[in-house]
Formats: C-alpha cells, sequence, structure tokens
C-alpha cells in the first residue's frame, strides 16, 4: 500500500506543475486589428484638428470622419472575431493536454499492473541472498528430487555388461566390504545408467576406505548423484562434492558442477568466476567445456556482467595430432612417422618450456621421451616438474607415476 500512496501522490505532483503551467495566463499576442484600432482613433482626433486648425472644411471633415468610422467598425468586428477564435483555440488544447495527462497516469498504472508486481516488497540485496540461502536450505533432498523425476530417458541397453553386473552383484552380497568390487560395481552401474545403485555402491566404498578415501572418490558419487536426479545438485550431493573439491581443488568435473550447484541455488555470482577460470584452465576435448559453453553467457548476465562468449578466456587447443595429421601418418615410412612423432614432442617441450602448462602435459612429455628411449631428458623434465608444482600434490602425484619407469632404466 504504501508504494501506491507514494506513486500516487508523485504522479499527482506531477500532473499538477502540469496543469498550472497549462492554466497559466500567457501574455497573448495582440492582434493587428488592435493596432487598426488605435491608428483610427487617432485619425478620428487628427480630423478634429485639422477642423480646429481650418486645415478642412465642415463637409471634408464629415466625409472623412465617416470613412474612418466605417474602418473603425471593421477593424472592432475583426478584433472580437479574432479574441473569440482565441479563447476558443485555448480551451480546445486545454482539454486535449488534459485528456492526455489523465491517459498517460492511467496508462502508466495500467501498465504496472499487466508487467509490474503490485505489492510486491522491496528486495535488497542481503535480503534477496537471505532468500536464496532460505531456499537453499530447504531445497529437496536426493531421495525426493529422484522421486519427483518424472523420466530419464535410458542407456542403450549392453546385454554384456548387464550379465556382468548381475553376477558381480552376486558376488558383492557375499563380499560386501570388498573395494575392489566396490569400486568396479560403482562404476559398471553406472556405466548401465543405474546411478541410484551406483552412488549407493560408490557411498559404502568411501565408508570401506574411510581415511583412505581420495578425493575422486566423492566427486565420483557426486557425480551419480547428480546424474540419478537428472541434472540436480541435491544436499547429499553437494556434501560430496565439497568433499571432493576439499581434497582435489582442482579437478574439472568436481569444479564443473560447483559451478552447476551454484547456478541452481540463485548464485550466479559465484557460479559464473569459477566456470570462467575452468573455461581458460582447460583443454578443447574437456568434457565439460561445451556445457559451459552454453549456460555461460546467461549466467554471466544473471551475476551483471556483461560478457560475450568470444570475450571470455578461451580453452587451449586439442592435445596431441589431429584427425588430418593421424590420416596423413598412415601412408609414411616408418622413418617418416618417427620423424613426426618427434616433431610433435618437441612442440610440446617447446610449449611447456615458454608458456607452461597441467600437470598432464607435463606427464605426457615424461612418458614420451621415456618411450623415445630418452631417459636423460625424460629424468631432467621430471625434476623439473616438481619444481614446477612443489606446493599441488596431486600434480606431483600425476608426474612421479610417469616418472615411474626411470627407476628401473638402466643409468
Amino acid at each position: 500500500m504504501g508504494f501506491w500512496i507514494a506513486t500516487g501522490a508523485f504522479s499527482g505532483l506531477v500532473v499538477l506543475v502540469l496543469v498550472l503551467a497549462i492554466l497559466r495566463p500567457r501574455k497573448a499576442a495582440v492582434p493587428a486589428a488592435a493596432y487598426d484600432l488605435q491608428v483610427y482613433r487617432d485619425q478620428l482626433k487628427e480630423v478634429d484638428r485639422d477642423v480646429a486648425r481650418g486645415v478642412l472644411t465642415g463637409d471634408e471633415a464629415a466625409r472623412a470622419r465617416t470613412e474612418v468610422s466605417r474602418r473603425l467598425l471593421e477593424a472592432d468586428r475583426a478584433l472580437q472575431q479574432a479574441v473569440a477564435a482565441e479563447a476558443r483555440t485555448s480551451g480546445f488544447d486545454k482539454a486535449i493536454l488534459g485528456a492526455g495527462l489523465g491517459a498517460m497516469v492511467a496508462g502508466a498504472f495500467a501498465l504496472y499492473a499487466q508487467i509490474g508486481a503490485p505489492g510486491y516488497p522491496d528486495l535488497p540485496l542481503a535480503g534477496r541472498i537471505e532468500m536464496v540461502e532460505t531456499a537453499r536450505e530447504n531445497r529437496p533432498s536426493q531421495d525426493v528430487a529422484e522421486t519427483d523425476l518424472p523420466f530419464r530417458e535410458g542407456l542403450p541397453a549392453d546385454p554384456r555388461r548387464e550379465e556382468l553386473v548381475a553376477q558381480l552383484r552376486t558376488v558383492m552380497e557375499q563380499r560386501p566390504d570388498d573395494p575392489q568390487g566396490l569400486a568396479l560395481l560403482a562404476q559398471n552401474e553406472a556405466a548401465l545408467g543405474n546411478f541410484r545403485a551406483g552412488y549407493l555402491a560408490q557411498q559404502r566404498l568411501i565408508e570401506v576406505l574411510g581415511e583412505a578415501a581420495t578425493g575422486y572418490h566423492y566427486i565420483d558419487m557426486a557425480e551419480m548423484m547428480i546424474l540419478a536426479a537428472g541434472g540436480y545438485v541435491s544436499p547429499e550431493a553437494e556434501a560430496a562434492l565439497l568433499r571432493g573439491l576439499e581434497l582435489e581443488p582442482r579437478n574439472g568435473t568436481a569444479r564443473y558442477y560447483a559451478g552447476l550447484m551454484y547456478a541452481q541455488q540463485g548464485r550466479p555470482d559465484l557460479a559464473f568466476p569459477i566456470w570462467r577460470n575452468l573455461l581458460g584452465e582447460s583443454t578443447a576435448e574437456a568434457p565439460w567445456v561445451e556445457p559451459i559453453r552454453l549456460q555461460i553467457e546467461e549466467v554471466a548476465f544473471l551475476a551483471g556482467v556483461e560478457v560475450s562468449l568470444a570475450e571470455l578466456p578461451q580453452p587451449a587447443p586439442p592435445r596431441g595430432p589431429t584427425a588430418e595429421q593421424m590420416q596423413a601418418a598412415q601412408g609414411m615410412s616408418a622413418a617418416d612417422q618417427q620423424a613426426m612423432i618427434e616433431g610433435m614432442v618437441a612442440g610440446l617441450a617447446e610449449r611447456l618450456a615458454t608458456e607452461g602448462g597441467p600437470p598432464e602435459d607435463w606427464a605426457r612429455l615424461i612418458g614420451a621421451q621415456i618411450v623415445l628411449g630418452r631417459t636423460e631428458d625424460a629424468a631432467l623434465i621430471a625434476e623439473e616438474a616438481r619444481t614446477v608444482f612443489a606446493d599441488v600434490p596431486e600434480a606431483l602425484a600425476l608426474i612421479e607415476e610417469a616418472a615411474a619407469p626411470l627407476a628401473a632404466a638402466p643409468q
């Protein structure tokens, strides 16, 4: 009600100011007939003075007075017509302006009633964030989300895998605490589209592993939960996702789903920077790149950021040989193929030396040098990578895994 009172008061004030401006007497332009009247009156007085001076005779003065009086009457009639026309025009203009003002005010209220939100309270930023947090705390659980999911298209049938999974289920009933069996069961249930069975097996795996469970275990479970709920990030999936990010903060899958979670919760201001950074740090073939590309402009708009997809950081081009290069390599001799491979390895080494890159690229380069028999170069690259990623344990793990064959190589 307060909004309508304030709006009505301001509208009335504006209309009042405009009406007063319309009704205020204006300094009207003097009609030409008024000047003629004054001239003719002066001529009559001049005739009297001419008679007094003896310039005009009585008959000449009578004829002059008659002619001037006739013109005086005509000028007075013209003046009266001009005044009447001015009055009619002024009244019509005022009526038109008054009707226009009324229509404008009525139209403004009608338009607001149609596209506005009458009676809706003010929503400052703090209030909106509080509403988002309240909705977030009260959002549906994983079980409710799965129950409410109307339809989920299944994956293509795979009879062989289904048969193996059925056997694995039977085995796991006898060995419920076997980590390897639980891991296989979770992966294969998810591969069949049985995401609920998959995350339940993954949850059991995490319980069995205890403190030995890695961030990847939690991230895999979160992804299965999200897929089981049709893309919805439930509170249970969020808990698994945040634990996975705590252990693996650079994991791309977890960062993508974290952005999706914030977008669903009405916090595009948190989702946008996560996706923007992930997009720039990924390679073009990463599975989350295309979903981010499809959604990030809308998320940016909702976050109040005016940016196009072309202006955002772009993923790195695909690593490794292109399809055209692979096709061309099929017709090469063994020596030419070897030369092409060495050229690609050299290109990767040069890029890492000048621009740097993710630990996966360093691990790939170490492995390629080992395959080419350049163990000394591989050892030097591994040592440099250890220095670069000294503060990133998960990256060091990749480097050490790639460099493991060097321990058995002849010195």
